[in-house]
């Protein structure tokens, strides 16, 4: 039969099939029934059967709904409907032949056993035709779609993995056929899975591709840690073998990708880290119904943060921040999402709202544009949008840039602080969560300065209300804007070279999606005064961070792209410090946060006398008494680099050389002094 006909069945065309099977089935249950070769019924058992089936069967097939499918598409779901339908009808057609017709007639017009021969008949009959069209189909469209298959390795064969060969087994057109899972449990070895072989563990991964001839390896481990990726793809470019992996569990927590689906190895994959058992209910339990203010909204955390609280179903979802082009796409993506009424899937497929897309469609979404240096009007939106529990993601981040605009760190990173509590304190918010930094342990930089003297601020808030007022300190997010990794691949894509400031330089690396899940856990945590640090991991050396994208590139080190070393730049480190020298950590029920409780609870400076004074530098433009308040607010605060032996003084310009001679002299009086002169 063509292909064409096949598409032109109807379902009229069905109805008139299943008459004709009704009338078969109940010739050959008859026929049956009397155990006659020759196949010859009882008439009159016949036309009572068949007659009764005409006007049973067709009405059940229709009010089931099983002539309003396209049976081109059949499922396992079109199947039971078949079951069902069939069934109902057969249990109506009996009821009728063996009760009621021997109450009316006073003897049965057929022997008893005729529905229960005529039944399964029924059940092949009406879903044989139907699926074997759908097979057909499917057997000519793969035909008419074929390519050479590039043979494929599937490294995990679990509910993931599965997946993934079932979606490569419909779509013939990507030319791609699974040989085999590779998984390293050994109970399933050797044995199949979706009619596909565990052929063996990662230890024989190298011997299955030549053996197999394999073009390409698959990652179906959502939770699979950086060291076993860096493991596969180590191995896979020895064999020069293409790699591809699904999104992490993270990016599946965040709504950022699908089980199914698969991408190019990336970056963040090396670094991933294995996922934390996390209590999404008690967050839930946070966020649902609650109004929420989320400032720097449209940046890199802020715009996640967003995303991860919409699943939760806040009553209303404030947007702050002060750039109108990343506050209107965030403000839109959001709209489309509740639109949508579309939610994040996890692992196993599981909504996160716990809801559907009716919850997220009440949440009411408020863009805001503003500066949160501006007490007036912050306060003004406190007062209008009577937020509940507020996320304090705006701030300047970019260490380089912060050493040449302290004036600006200052007033966005510790005054934008300052009036967002004032006004939280005013507006009797229950909640609040600042985002910090791992560069305000020790600090060296404008940057982590200004980011400990809002740490202060919190816990003095912490302390004044009672309420639960937290920072959260981490260190760098991949992605992010200003990302190093970002630079990278920019500089890949002109063709290099790779800019690293130096050879030795480590950084702590977390995914934003992972660090914002960690971060809306932290706020759950969170009694009042505590300062959370997040688990960073092991740090990553930047020069291996660069050679790594350079070979993901599908590219060389120092054949087509070349790594510079060309000097630390301002602010920086070495390294970055987790801990203070006397500084304890505690562990929290979660295993991926601590707490600092030294700096949660050491003694605060006089805040308000010395950022007065910073204030008045600030109203003046005055960056050497800017740089003179840092030092009082942050005692540890040291303007020269001094994290290794290695290192050499960053700062050269002026300010920088005044700063470090009133360092030897850090009195308060001698800094109002300062702040007076003019």
């Amino acid at each position: 039969m063509r292909t064409d006909s096949l598409l032109r069945l109807r379902n009229r065309h069905f109805f008139g099939l299943d008459l004709c099977v009704l009338l078969l089935a109940a010739y050959l249950s008859c026929a049956l029934r009397l155990d006659r070769l020759d196949l010859t019924p009882d008439w009159s058992a016949f036309l009572w059967v068949a007659g009764l089936a005409l006007l049973v069967y067709p009405p059940v097939y229709r009010a089931s709904g099983l002539y309003s499918r396209y049976w081109r598409y059949a499922s396992v779901g079109d199947l039971l409907l078949v079951i069902r339908a069939t069934l109902a009808a057969g249990l109506l057609h009996s009821g009728l032949l063996l009760v009621v017709l021997p109450l009316i007639l006073s003897a049965s017009p057929a022997p008893r056993s005729i529905p229960l021969i005529l039944l399964p008949i029924m059940l092949m009959g009406g879903a044989a035709p139907r699926l074997l069209v759908r097979a057909w189909l499917w057997r000519q469209q793969r035909r008419a779609h074929s390519k050479p298959q590039t043979p494929v390795l599937v490294y995990g064969a679990g509910e993931a993995g599965v997946q993934i060969v079932q979606e490569l087994t419909r779509n013939t057109r990507l030319g791609l056929e699974v040989v085999g899972f590779v998984d390293d449990d050994p109970h399933k070895q050797h044995l199949y899975i979706s009619e596909v072989p565990v052929l063996g563990g990662r230890a024989q991964l190298l011997e299955l591709v030549r053996t197999y001839g394999v073009g390409q390896v698959i990652i179906a481990m959502p939770s699979a840690p950086g060291k076993v990726i860096r493991e596969l793809v180590d191995t896979c470019r020895s064999a020069s073998v293409q790699v591809r992996t699904m999104p992490a569990l993270f990016e599946l927590l965040s709504g950022h990708g699908k089980l199914a689906q698969l991408r190019e190895v990336r970056i963040e994959d090396l670094l991933r880290r294995e996922p934390a058992h996390i209590d999404d209910q008690a967050v839930r339990a946070m966020v649902r119904g609650k109004r929420v203010l989320v400032t720097g909204a449209g940046g890199s955390i802020g715009s996640e943060l967003c995303r991860q609280i919409l699943r939760y179903a806040p009553s209303q979802l404030v947007l702050l921040g002060h750039g109108e082009n990343s506050i209107f796409a965030i403000h839109n993506e959001l709209l489309a999402t509740i639109k949508l009424g579309s939610t994040p899937i996890d692992s196993a497929g599981a909504s996160h709202s716990n809801g559907t897309g009716a919850d997220i469609a009440q949440t009411l979404l408020i863009p805001v544009i503003a500066d949160i240096r501006f007490p007036e009007r912050i306060r003004s939106v406190f007062a209008e949008t009577r937020p509940q529990i507020v996320f304090h993601a705006a701030a300047h981040k970019h260490v380089p840039l912060m050493e040449w605009n302290p004036v600006e760190a200052f007033t966005n990173n510790v005054l934008g602080t300052r009036n967002l509590l004032q006004a939280a304190q005013t507006a009797a918010v229950e909640r609040f969560v600042m985002i910090s930094s791992d560069k305000a342990v020790n600090p060296t930089s404008v940057m982590g300065a200004s980011k400990r003297a809002a740490e202060m601020h919190v816990l003095q808030a912490a302390e004044r209300t009672g309420l639960p007022y937290v920072a959260v300190r981490f260190g760098n997010v991949l992605g992010s804007r200003g990302s190093v990794v970002l630079t990278f691949q920019q500089q890949i894509a002109a063709g290099g070279p790779l800019t690293v400031t130096h050879a030795e330089m480590t950084r702590y690396f977390m995914t934003i999606p992972e660090a914002v899940q960690l971060l809306l856990h932290a706020a759950e945590l969170g009694k009042g005064g505590e300062i959370f640090m997040l688990d960073m991991g092991e740090p990553v050396k930047i020069m291996d961070l660069a050679q790594d994208l350079i070979r993901l590139s599908g590219l060389e080190v120092g054949r087509d792209i070349d790594i510079a070393v060309t000097g630390m730049r301002p602010g920086e480190k070495l390294y970055e410090e987790l801990f203070l020298a006397d500084e304890e950590y505690r562990p929290t029920r979660h295993t991926q946060l601590f707490i600092a409780a030294h700096a949660s609870s050491q003694p605060l400076p006089d805040l308000e006398s010395i950022v007065h004074l910073g204030t008045i530098a600030v109203e003046r433009n005055d960056q050497e008494a800017v740089l003179r308040t840092f030092t009082h607010l942050v005692p540890e605060y040291r303007p020269q680099a001094v994290a290794g032996k290695d290192q050499t003084p960053v700062r050269q310009n002026t300010h920088a050389r005044h700063t470090a001679a009133m360092l030897s002299n850090p009195d308060l009086n001698h800094l109002n002094m300062a702040t007076d002169k003019h």
